[in-house]
C-alpha cells in the first residue's frame, strides 16, 4: 500500500469558534454541543488555571497586587477586569501567565474527546488564532453581531454601560484581525431560530468537508495501480 492510498484514521473535526465579547460564541458552542459536538471551553479552562493553591494564580496576584486576590483567597475577576480591560498592556501580561498554563488542558481535553468518539470537538477561544490554537482546527469559525446587540448584551451580563464600552474597546479590530483566519462567519444579529439553523447548516458542511478531505487523502495517486 502506497502513502497515497493509506487509510487515513477517523478522528472528530475540530472546530475553533472565536469572536468579539458579546456575539454569542458561547451559544453558538451550546447548539453545536446539542448536536453531539463536545465542547472545549478555554474560558472555563482559564478560570481553572486561576483557582486557589494554581501557580498562575500566584504569578496574577505578584504582576498586579494583591488588590486582585479575596479575602478568601480566590481571584477577584472584577477587579482584575477593571485593571486588564482599561490598559492593553496589562491585558497582554495576563494573557502572558495564563495562556501557557491553558494550552496543555485545552490538549488533554481534545484527546479526551477524541477516545470518546465524539463526531466533533468544537475549541471556544477568544484567542483562538493568537494563541495559535486555530492550527489545531479543520475549521475557525467567526462569531459576530452588530454593534448594537453586542452592547446590549455585553450590559445584559451584568456590566455598566461604561464597563461595556471598555470591553468591547479593549479588544480594538478584532473582526478585521481574525477575519483571514475564519473559515467561516456566523452572524448571530438575527433571531435565535434562523441563527440556529444557518449553525445547524454549517456544522453539517464541516462534517461533510472533513469526510471529503480523508476521501482525497486515500484515493490513489496516478500510476499507482500500474505500480502494483
Amino acid at each position: 500500500m502506497t502513502a497515497s492510498t493509506r487509510r487515513i484514521p477517523a478522528r472528530p473535526v475540530r472546530i475553533g469558534i472565536t469572536g468579539p465579547i458579546g456575539c454569542g460564541k458561547s451559544t453558538v458552542a451550546g447548539w453545536l454541543a446539542e448536536l453531539g459536538a463536545r465542547v472545549v471551553d478555554a474560558d472555563e479552562v482559564a478560570r481553572a488555571v486561576v483557582e486557589p493553591g494554581e501557580p498562575a494564580l500566584a504569578a496574577v496576584v505578584q504582576a498586579f497586587g494583591p488588590g486582585v486576590r479575596r479575602a478568601d483567597g480566590a481571584l477577584d475577576r472584577a477587579a482584575l477586569g477593571r485593571i486588564v480591560f482599561a490598559d492593553p498592556e496589562a491585558l497582554l501580561r495576563l494573557e502572558a501567565i495564563v495562556h501557557p498554563a491553558v494550552r496543555p488542558r485545552i490538549l488533554a481535553a481534545i484527546a479526551d474527546a477524541e477516545a470518546a468518539g465524539v463526531p466533533a470537538i468544537v475549541i471556544e477561544a477568544i484567542k483562538l488564532v493568537e494563541g495559535g490554537l486555530a492550527a489545531l482546527c479543520d475549521e475557525v469559525w467567526l462569531v459576530t453581531c452588530d454593534p448594537a446587540s453586542q452592547r446590549a448584551r455585553v450590559i445584559a451580563r451584568g456590566s455598566d454601560p461604561r464597563e461595556a464600552d471598555s470591553r468591547i474597546r479593549a479588544q480594538g479590530d478584532f473582526v478585521d484581525r481574525v477575519g483571514p483566519s475564519a473559515d467561516r462567519r456566523i452572524d448571530t444579529s438575527s433571531s435565535p431560530a434562523e441563527t440556529r439553523a444557518a449553525v445547524a447548516v454549517a456544522y453539517a458542511a464541516a462534517l461533510t468537508a472533513l469526510a471529503g478531505r480523508r476521501d482525497l487523502r486515500r484515493m490513489p495517486a496516478p500510476g499507482d495501480e500500474q505500480r502494483r
